[in-house]
């Protein structure tokens, strides 16, 4: 069956990485909860999908130039509520037995890693008993790598669109270089239509996850493909039309 996860927690129905968008996309029944890590200059963890403020929040310039008092006093839009830490994402995800995590690592503002972020985010995902349920995901195979080194036992999911695999060296270069890395391929949902034979052929459908899956037809397409992971803003609507799936 194809598992369901929460893009951003859910971020076309509240305001994406929130702690009230988290609890209530727990609610839905998600089969796991995506969302994203920047490592802030002051040592924070934090969970923000870009690495400037502009476009999600009241304030302006880099993530990584916020302080724990800063980031406690710049609020998401549309919302009373600020940008949570790691931590507190945890502690909302971390009671609920079976839920998948799927924790993208980001990269700063001038695409480059945060170093020593890999280290800190398993290090945290340990601390709360969740390493055993978690993916750790990025674009970049470099932070793929320093996961493998820094913690082996955690699960590790790549993220690519058509234009990441061509400037990889095309799909049978890309494959291959993440495949010893890696337990789920995520490919944006257009290109993964469109090569889903060539895909296949080279990976298996379980362990493929189309992102970011929104309207009715497309969530049916690859429920009706047996595709093993599926990841959308509407996860309310995916879940509802996999309940009603022929088994």
């Amino acid at each position: 069956m194809t598992a369901i996860n929460g893009h951003r927690g859910a971020r076309n129905l509240w305001p994406e990485n929130s702690l009230p968008g988290f609890r209530n996309a727990l609610q839905l029944g998600c089969d796991a909860i995506e969302f994203d890590v920047h490592l802030t200059d002051a040592g924070e963890l934090v969970v923000i999908h870009d690495p400037l403020l502009d476009r999600t929040t009241d304030g302006t310039g880099p993530v990584r130039a916020l302080t724990p008092e800063t980031r406690r006093r710049t609020l998401l839009k549309d919302s009373d509520t600020g940008v949570p830490t790691f931590g507190e994402v945890l502690e909302v995800l971390a009671p609920v037995h079976g839920l998948g995590l799927h924790v993208e690592i980001k990269l700063d503002e001038a695409g480059q890693p945060y170093p020593g972020i890999a280290a800190r985010v398993a290090d945290a995902l340990i601390a709360h008993g969740l390493d055993r349920r978690a993916h750790l995901t990025s674009f970049d195979v470099g932070v793929l790598r320093d996961c493998a080194e820094v913690a082996p036992s955690i699960a590790r999911l790549v993220s690519a669109d058509a234009d990441w695999v061509a400037r990889q060296g095309g799909l049978e270069t890309f494959l291959g270089t993440v495949g010893h890395l890696v337990d789920i391929v995520a490919l944006r949902h257009d290109y993964l239509d469109a090569e889903w034979d060539a895909i296949t052929a080279l990976w298996p459908k379980e362990r493929l996850c189309a992102w970011t899956v929104n309207d009715a037809d497309r969530i049916r397409h690859f429920l009706e493909l047996g595709i093993g992971h599926l990841t959308s803003d509407r996860p309310d609507l995916a879940l509802r039309l996999r309940s009603t799936e022929p088994a």
